[in-house]
């Protein structure tokens, strides 16, 4: 890292902060760092409404009646929500030490570098910016684009370019500035919550005659599905997914040690509420069996006091909170690369912040190119006929249509068990860096030490074994699997190269 960097990046101190590397025996780093706060432009709810803008997007309006389906009960289907924020919440605490720990822009770049030496760190750097992160923005574009397509027939058949021009927008907005991407994501959180909030006063004020609170719960343990039930609980987890990017911006957070712990408990418990209370008026409404088979269970809500009008405001709300996820993880996921520019010399210039507007300008550009072309792979057919001229020849398939929900599966196969590695090893760090770095001072510390952190890899082992199961079996789309992997076999020989470059020797 230059000397020019560090006064243009959050996170470093020119008098304070230093980072000296040594290789042990297996090749981990083992660093020994004075860490230093940032002077933070995030406030403790800036903090909160990334985490609520990111998670609370499509899943509680597309999944919650499938999820009440497998549940077998009303009383079961709450069960199942409460327990996904509950899972949310030890990861949070796996989150919380290392991000108070470790108070620098980058979160699980930053952890798993110091745990699992250099390379491991920029193959998670790497995998955000060519599958996961990116894959994730194409998704939630698409999910914009799927009820733009339903709120108007102007719409119609242009999947791909709504979603595009959504990430361009949302680049361009944030590339102005910190305090503009900030404002942008308050405002849409508040617009999210507002809208939720029509459905609970609804859910609430009209009862449904056939909505018997009395029995909830199924008769005997014997008669609670196991499998139908962990698959609901999966998709339960997907709805909770995102609140960890919040460690992403952890040098931009005011008062970082006490605010970002803080954020993530305070930004689980929120929308750990908000899906409880929004199943519930669901129920109350229009009655368990009724929710259960609801095409659009919150537009059948609303027009209860809107009629017609319902649907189309619920296809506002959810084109509204698609974008709040897309511009969440914009502000964020920018951050982890601008990281790894600073720290290896093959992406150097992503590494470089404005002074101007607090931005790392060239990370967002790098972000929404690899973004844009996530979504041209999934939702064109000359993308997908690419993609299909890379795997055939290995005798593998790939079967998407072109609707905004098919590229929405075809990207969640090619990057979810990705993620899940990703998020593995950041469980994993923890119990090395105790290990390691026992001097490093932990302002949070994890409760029920090693308990709580073994339940969340245990988890996390699990999703990874899902989501392969997702990508071969249930989609038979193991081509798509096969893109998501193969950019981390790239990743190998760019680190090597990023390691001849001599500016790379002279970073953290």
């Amino acid at each position: 890292m230059t000397p020019s960097d560090k006064q243009t990046s959050p996170g470093y101190s020119q008098s304070q902060s230093q980072l000296q590397t040594s290789s042990g025996g297996n090749g981990a780093a083992v660093a020994s760092e004075t860490p230093t706060e940032a002077q933070g432009t995030l406030g403790l709810w800036d903090a909160v409404s990334i985490i609520v803008g990111i998670v609370v997007g499509s899943s509680i309006f597309q999944v919650a009646p499938l999820i009440m389906m497998l549940s077998g009960t009303s009383g079961m289907t709450l069960v199942w929500w409460a327990a996904g924020g509950l899972l949310s919440l030890i990861g949070a605490f796996v989150y919380a030490e290392l991000a108070t720990a470790y108070p620098r822009d980058g979160g699980d770049y930053v952890y798993l570098t110091r745990a699992f030496g250099r390379r491991v760190g920029f193959l998670f750097g790497w995998a955000q910016l060519a599958v996961i992160l990116t894959s994730s923005i194409a998704m939630m574009a698409f999910v914009f684009a799927n009820y733009a397509e339903a709120f108007s027939s102007a719409f119609k058949g242009s999947g791909a370019i709504l979603a595009a021009s959504a990430v361009v927008a949302f680049t361009l907005l944030n590339i102005l500035g910190v305090v503009f991407g900030k404002t942008i994501q308050n405002v849409l959180s508040i617009i999210k919550v507002v809208g939720l909030s029509a459905i609970l006063i609804t859910g609430f004020l009209y009862r449904n005659p056939e909505t018997t609170w009395g029995t909830l719960w199924p008769q005997s343990l014997g008669d609670i599905n196991l499998n139908l039930s962990a698959v609901a609980l999966i998709l339960v987890l997907y709805a909770y997914g995102g609140w960890n990017d919040a460690a992403f911006v952890a040098a931009e957070v005011k008062d970082v040690r006490r605010n970002i712990t803080r954020a993530l408990f305070l930004g689980i418990s929120i929308i750990t509420v908000l899906y409880l209370l929004v199943n519930a008026a669901y129920i109350n409404a229009l009655g368990y069996e009724g929710a259960k088979t609801a095409d659009k269970v919150a537009a059948q809500v609303l027009k209860i006091p809107l009629g017609s009008f319902g649907e189309s405001a619920i296809s506002l709300l959810v084109m509204l909170s698609a974008l709040g996820a897309v511009n969440g993880l914009i502000f964020a996921g920018a951050r982890v690369y601008s990281t790894l520019g600073r720290d290896h010399a093959v992406f150097h210039w992503m590494g470089k912040w404005s002074n101007k507007r607090g931005t790392p300008t060239m990370a967002q550009v790098a972000q929404a190119v690899f973004a844009v072309a996530m979504i041209l792979m999934a939702g064109t057919q000359q993308g997908q006929d690419v993609i299909r001229g890379i795997v055939q020849p290995l005798g593998l398939t790939v079967t998407a249509g072109l609707s905004p929900s098919a590229a929405f599966d075809y990207l969640f196969a090619c990057s979810a068990p990705v993620f899940w590695v990703f998020f593995l090893l950041t469980g994993l760090s923890l119990f090395v860096l105790r290990v390691r770095e026992p001097q490093v001072e932990r302002p949070f510390r994890v409760p029920l030490y090693p308990v709580i952190p073994a339940i969340f890899c245990l988890s996390c082992a699990f999703w990874i074994y899902r989501s392969l199961m997702f990508a071969i079996t249930d989609k038979g789309t193991g081509g798509v699997l096969l893109i998501g992997i193969l950019p981390l076999v790239v990743g190998l020989p760019l680190y090597e190269v990023s390691r001849l470059l001599p500016s790379s020797k002279q970073t953290s």
